[in-house]
């Protein structure tokens, strides 16, 4: 009935999240108000982890992306499973420092870093720097040398994979923000100077191929493309690379009929072309990396409303005004995602109408979704919208000086606050 394993309805109608009430959860810390389940956080994250030390022998890290849902707890919910974390900016090192997670298990990303940014990772110790551009790569040599450190890098590289999402998430063909190409030569042409960099250490190459993708094909492809490229790094070169990291992109279940294949499947298939290429081609398996992101957080939040007005168009629509919308989740009026909302105070009745659930923004695009299945809802109702544990929160914005929704944590029948709602003050704190 629901995208998610954790959501079910109880003796009273209502919809639960792991196990627990959603309207007390409205009524007890108000709404807007994102909900996790960090019960199923970590069921997914041992999931990733276990299939890793299953299909490469112990060879292989799970580093959350924290792009998709960061804040410290989350942070430290990662570290107490013994995963890795990818940072994309100074703010997620920050919060991951802050929350005291071990930085030698970060990977830190970012298509335009600056020297400030640079300067923190290698003060702080991270894992790796996966160098996006050769004046980053001058950059760090630069800036590593005036430290006396010697950083490990991998280098994004764009592996010409198309994969079959939305466009605006695609990542890895040759038009891309991201990365070296492997068409121009200008990957291998990187390699070669960062091989004769003094103050950096090449460790590896990394691939991103795009968000939300079901088909597990082009996982395949870009595992062989980049094999490929560290054959021709170790036969041109006389180099070994010893990391490839293959990124993150799985698809998740949105709607009800959306059917996205086992994550224990993905690893499985990927792990035997791998195999089978580094047999192949005559190479060491290097040490593997994925970067999940999305396929953690997602399912394991909702994000919680109360419904203000219903506006009746006869033959035209039926809009259903909520106290949140495109400033606590923006990805409708960004990408058209699709999700599936409930009732969450008549979850056991039929979803009989489609609706259009509005935001209260001032922008006619500021919707939740358009024809929308949902219970007959009225003022004062709570409406839950469901798998938005992923860029909900992490994009969302102040628009119309809005306040920030809660954090809500939940686990074993208990919540707790992670993330304060911001006040009013909150909102004026930076003017002068």
């Amino acid at each position: 009935m629901f995208v998610s394993e954790n959501l079910d309805v109880n003796a009273q109608g209502h919809l639960t999240a792991g196990g627990i009430d959603t309207v007390e959860l409205a009524e007890k810390y108000g709404t807007p108000l994102y909900v996790m389940d960090e019960e199923l956080i970590r069921k997914t994250l041992r999931r990733f982890h276990d299939s890793m030390n299953k299909y490469y022998n112990g060879m292989g890290e799970v580093h959350y992306a924290s792009k998709a849902f960061s804040c410290m707890e989350m942070c430290r919910i990662v570290a107490s499973e013994g995963d890795g974390l990818d940072a994309v900016s100074i703010g997620e090192l920050y919060t991951a420092v802050k929350a005291g997670f071990p930085m030698e298990k970060v990977g830190f990303h970012g298509n335009n870093k600056s020297d400030e940014e640079l300067a923190y990772a290698l003060e702080v110790g991270v894992g790796h720097i996966i160098v996006d551009n050769i004046p980053e790569l001058h950059r760090l040599e630069r800036i590593a040398g005036e430290k006396g450190v010697k950083p490990q890098i991998m280098f994004r590289i764009k592996p010409g994979i198309e994969a079959h999402t939305h466009d605006k998430i695609m990542t890895g063909q040759i038009d891309s923000k991201f990365g070296f190409a492997l068409e121009t030569g200008e990957a291998f042409e990187a390699v070669k100077e960062a091989v004769a960099c003094e103050n950096v250490e090449f460790y590896g190459v990394h691939c991103h191929i795009g968000s939300q993708i079901f088909d597990i094909e082009p996982f395949e492809a870009a595992a062989k493309v980049m094999l490929g490229f560290i054959a021709k790094i170790k036969n041109e070169l006389g180099y070994e690379v010893k990391g490839l990291n293959l990124g993150g992109g799985f698809g998740i279940k949105y709607l009800n009929d959306h059917d996205p294949a086992p994550f224990e499947t993905y690893l499985e298939r990927v792990s035997s072309v791998v195999k089978s290429e580094c047999e192949k081609l005559g190479i060491a398996q290097p040490r593997m990396f994925i970067e999940p992101g999305r396929s953690i957080a997602a399912p394991a939040g909702i994000t919680l409303y109360t419904v203000g007005a219903r506006k009746e168009i006869p033959g035209i629509r039926t809009y259903v005004s909520i106290d949140g919308g495109m400033c606590d989740n923006p990805r409708y009026i960004l990408y058209q995602s699709e999700y599936e909302a409930v009732v969450a105070n008549k979850a056991n009745e039929e979803r009989n109408e489609k609706v259009t659930i509005a935001g209260r923004c001032c922008e006619s695009g500021d919707l939740i979704g358009e024809n929308m299945p949902l219970q007959h809802a009225e003022s004062g109702d709570i409406i839950a919208v469901l798998a938005t544990g992923a860029y909900n929160y992490s994009m969302s914005s102040n628009y119309n000086r809005l306040q920030k929704p809660a954090v809500v944590f939940i686990n074993n029948g208990e919540s707790r606050i992670a993330v304060k709602r911001e006040s009013l003050d909150d909102i004026i704190k930076n003017d002068v």
